[in-house]
């Protein structure tokens, strides 16, 4: 694919190609917001599913800048062809670039997680080069789910439990003016409810560990984390009570039994729940962007982001900082989003806010840069007039 202008075409919360240069600067911005180490790094082995995106990509880059991490990350991105390839894709690209400047052996697979034979790849490919793994953390975030034992695909749904609920949401026009729409839900069926669970819940990441441990694979001490989120009571009718909730119940009772399984050996398996940020999952949830513009505007800069939560997470996992555990259990990296006083300043707003103040009371101009930059848009100091080669190839095992 010959060197071209690449704009940012699609609709709604989806964009359709993907800028290069923009999803370079965007990984540079996000390994600029990580602290230097404090003491030598400590040369774990990681295995990271869900390395291209959100949240798995900044622990990815808070693990190999901060501690010098080793292992594999693993993503499914869709490589360059007609259009540009994915974010993910040229985001890993820039990741291992990192790797490399921080002299780790990091590699990346390009494959869906929830293949057996994905599995048996990253695996063979783990005992190979590292021997065992110290820590592994899962953030998958998908639409649908096949399980290879039996072929069944699951899809997933965003939607209440129980009874419809109508929230406002946040969108863009054309032209990118904000306006805000009510929206209706239909409450979920319990097929559906079910298959959400399937494809959201913690049956995966068991089934990983379970290899890991069938193979000998986990060395002692072995951590695993499994990200999740609560959030507001604002946005909990379509979120923590509806189906995707009941994926994250379900995310959560897989912690404890993976708990029990691994404390014979030193281990621990916990749910970490994060705050709230601009995802390309989080955009696809009703009311959720208009929630997070407003959580902005009330906290600004003092907004965590992913990768500041991720160097806490890191630190914790690593014992350089003690565990903040809540009364289950739960590793807690959202106490920032659920203070009382915030909570009550963006509750005082999201109920005051009507289509002519929405400009003065979420920060709506910094939610759609910050989309926009999920797929290497709006990326300051990019030059978007100047042409870029989209045909870029998946990071070569080093």
């Amino acid at each position: 694919m010959a060197a071209r202008v690449v704009s940012p075409t699609g609709r709604g919360f989806l964009l359709l190609d993907a800028h290069p240069a923009g999803c370079f600067r965007s990984v540079a911005d996000m390994v600029a917001q990580i602290p230097a180490p404090q003491r030598q790094p400590s040369k774990l082995t990681a295995l990271i599913i869900g390395s291209s995106a959100g949240y798995g990509l900044a622990a990815t880059l808070a693990g190999l800048v901060r501690h010098g991490v080793q292992g594999v990350g693993v993503a499914f991105e869709r490589p360059p062809g007609r259009r540009t390839a994915t974010a993910g894709w040229y985001r890993t690209i820039a990741t291992d670039a990192v790797a490399a400047e921080v002299g780790s052996d990091f590699t990346f697979v390009n494959a869906d997680a929830f293949a057996d034979t994905t599995k048996d790849e990253v695996l063979d490919l783990l005992q190979k080069r590292f021997g065992q793994v110290d820590v592994l953390v899962y953030s998958v975030a998908a639409p649908r789910r096949t399980d290879p034992r039996t072929g069944t695909t699951f899809q997933s749904v965003i939607k209440p439990l129980g009874q419809a609920h109508t929230t406002r949401t946040l969108e863009f026009d054309a032209d990118g003016t904000a306006a805000l729409r009510d929206v209706t839900a239909i409450p979920a069926g319990e097929q559906e409810a079910a298959d959400t669970v399937q494809v959201m819940g913690g049956e995966d990441w068991s089934r990983w560990v379970t290899a890991l441990q069938d193979r000998g694979l986990l060395r002692d001490g072995f951590r695993t984390v499994a990200l999740s989120y609560i959030g507001s009571g604002l946005t909990s009718a379509i979120y923590r009570d509806g189906t995707i909730g009941a994926a994250k119940v379900h995310l959560e009772r897989t912690a404890k039994e993976l708990d029990e399984r691994l404390a014979g050996h030193g281990g621990r398996a916990l749910t970490s729940v994060n705050g709230a940020a601009v995802t390309q999952a989080s955009t696809a949830i009703p009311g959720i962007a208009l929630y997070v513009s407003v959580l902005r505007a009330v906290l600004g800069d003092a907004l965590q982001s992913p990768v500041e939560q991720s160097v806490q997470l890191w630190d914790q996992l690593t014992g350089a900082a003690p565990l903040d555990l809540d009364e289950q259990g739960r590793l807690r990296l959202d106490r920032w989003e659920l203070d009382p006083a915030v909570q009550a300043a963006v509750a005082e707003r999201w109920h005051a806010i009507t289509p002519a103040t929405i400009a003065e009371v979420a920060d709506v101009d910094w939610f759609r840069a910050q989309f926009r930059g999920l797929y290497g848009f709006d990326v300051p100091g990019v030059d978007y007039a100047a042409p870029v080669d989209p045909d870029l190839e998946w990071p070569a095992s080093r």
